[in-house]
């Protein structure tokens, strides 16, 4: 009969890589001359007259630019982060004839 290697069944440790939670250099360096060139070209001011100079601008600065800002994943209130659905209601309106 084989025997079954005592490694069967478990993940091989990672190799290489940085470890979970650390920052990437380049990213780092990047996002930091993004925000130099940000506050030479006029910072939030100018980033406002940018929107108001026409409303493709300001739909650009809510769709791509805005959402930025939030979270990639919600937490929800259970003990593990999940979301609770407490109350799930059907409402019925009478059309207008």
């Amino acid at each position: 009969m084989d025997k079954v290697p005592k490694s069967a069944g478990k993940r091989p440790q990672p190799k290489g890589g940085s470890r979970k939670g650390i920052p990437n250099k380049t990213t780092q360096t990047a996002k930091e001359a993004i925000a130099l060139a940000a506050a030479q070209l006029g910072g939030a001011a100018r980033l406002v007259a940018w929107a108001q100079e026409d409303p493709l601008n300001e739909r650009a600065f809510w769709t791509t630019v805005y959402p930025k800002l939030l979270p990639l994943q919600l937490t929800g209130a259970g003990e593990d982060g999940e979301h609770l659905v407490r109350n799930i209601g059907v409402t019925f309106i009478k059309p207008n004839a």
